[in-house]
C-alpha cells in the first residue's frame, strides 16, 4: 500500500515520486512530443525511473527539437509518423494492443489526442466515462487532495458525475487510501430544487447508499469550507464524515473545477499533478506550464496505478 505512511508535509508529490522509482519504469507511449516542455519532460521521467519512453511523432522533429535544446534521446524508441493526427491513433494503437502500459500526451491538442482515446472501434475507452483529476499539495491542508474533472467533462450530467467520483475512488484506491473520502462540493450545503448541484450531490449520495458508487464515503451537498474545513462544518452545524477530512472534491462543473485548482495554485502556494482516468490505461495530461516536479509526479501518479492494477488483475 503506497499511503501506509503519511507523506511528509508539503512534500507530498516528492513521496509519490519516490514511490515509484522503486518499481520498474512503466513502458509509456509519448505522443507528438516535437517541443521542449514534452520532449524534456518524458526524458526526465526516464532519468528518475517513473518511464520507459516510447516517442511517437514525426521522427525528423523530435530529432530536431532534441539537437536544439540539447537533450539527450539517445538510445529512446522513436516511432515515426506524419503528423499529430496520426501520432495520436499510432500511440493509442499501441496501449490497444499491449505494447504500452500508459500515454503521456505531448506537443498536441488534448482534444485531438482525446479523439483517438474513445475511438469506438480502435480506442481504449472502457464503459466509463474518462475524467480528468488533479493530485493537489495544499500547504495548510493537512493530507493529498484531489479535484475533478477539471479538464475533460465541461458540464457534467448526474451519470457522468457518477463516472467521475468512481473514477477517482478507484485511483485513490491505487494509492493506498481504503476508503477515500468523497465532497460533492456546491454552493451551499442544504438541497436546493433551483442548483442543480445539490440536486445532483443528494442523488449521487442516494447512488453510493444502492451500491452504485462503491469504495468510498460520499457526502454533499458540501460548500468547499465545510469540506475542507472541520470548524467550518460544526459552526454550521453539520454533521458529516468528510467534513475537514475530504480526499476528493467533485466539482459542479469543468470551470469550478479548474479555478479551484488553480487558485490553489496560484494563491496558496500549492503543488499539482494531473492525470486521466477512465481509459484502459493511464493518461498522462498535464498543463503547458507545468514545472518538473508536477510532470515527474503525474508520471509517477500514473505509474502507481499501472502497478496497482497489475497486482489486482486488471488489464
Amino acid at each position: 500500500m503506497v499511503l501506509d505512511q503519511q507523506p511528509p508535509a508539503h512534500d507530498q508529490l516528492e513521496f509519490f515520486v519516490e514511490q515509484a522509482r522503486h518499481t520498474e519504469p512503466v513502458s509509456t507511449a509519448v505522443i507528438h512530443p516535437v517541443d521542449h516542455n514534452s520532449l524534456l519532460g518524458a526524458v526526465e521521467a526516464a532519468h528518475n525511473n517513473l518511464i520507459d519512453p516510447v516517442l511517437v511523432g514525426p521522427e525528423s522533429k523530435i530529432q530536431a527539437v532534441a539537437e536544439q535544446e540539447e537533450i539527450d534521446i539517445q538510445g529512446l524508441r522513436i516511432v515515426n509518423t506524419a503528423h499529430s493526427h496520426d501520432s495520436a491513433e499510432v500511440a493509442v494503437d499501441l496501449a490497444r494492443n499491449c505494447e504500452v502500459q500508459m500515454l503521456m500526451k505531448g506537443g498536441l491538442s488534448t482534444d485531438e489526442m482525446l479523439r483517438a482515446v474513445v475511438h469506438k472501434t480502435k480506442g481504449v475507452r472502457t464503459e466509463r466515462r474518462l475524467s480528468h483529476l488533479f493530485m493537489l499539495d495544499v500547504p495548510n491542508y493537512h493530507k493529498p487532495l484531489m479535484i475533478t474533472d477539471a479538464a475533460i467533462n465541461i458540464v457534467p450530467d448526474l451519470t457522468i458525475k457518477r463516472d467521475i467520483v468512481q473514477n477517482a475512488i478507484y485511483f485513490a484506491h491505487a494509492l493506498g487510501i481504503e476508503t477515500p473520502k468523497v465532497a460533492l462540493l456546491a454552493a451551499v450545503e442544504k438541497v436546493k430544487p433551483h442548483m442543480n448541484s445539490t440536486i445532483d450531490a443528494a442523488a449521487l449520495c442516494k447512488m453510493a447508499d444502492r451500491g452504485q458508487i462503491q469504495g468510498g464515503i460520499i457526502d454533499g451537498p458540501l460548500a468547499f469550507d465545510n469540506a475542507i474545513s472541520l470548524e467550518a462544518a460544526q459552526d454550521k452545524h453539520i454533521n458529516s464524515p468528510v467534513s475537514g477530512d475530504a480526499d476528493i472534491l467533485l466539482a459542479p462543473d469543468l470551470e469550478a473545477a479548474n479555478m479551484i485548482a488553480k487558485q490553489l495554485v496560484y494563491l496558496a502556494n500549492a503543488k499539482s499533478a494531473g492525470v486521466v482516468l477512465g481509459a484502459r490505461v493511464p493518461i498522462i495530461l498535464t498543463s503547458r506550464a507545468e514545472k518538473t516536479l508536477g510532470r515527474l509526479a503525474s508520471c509517477a501518479l500514473a505509474a502507481l496505478q499501472v502497478r496497482h492494477n497489475t497486482q489486482i488483475g486488471i488489464k
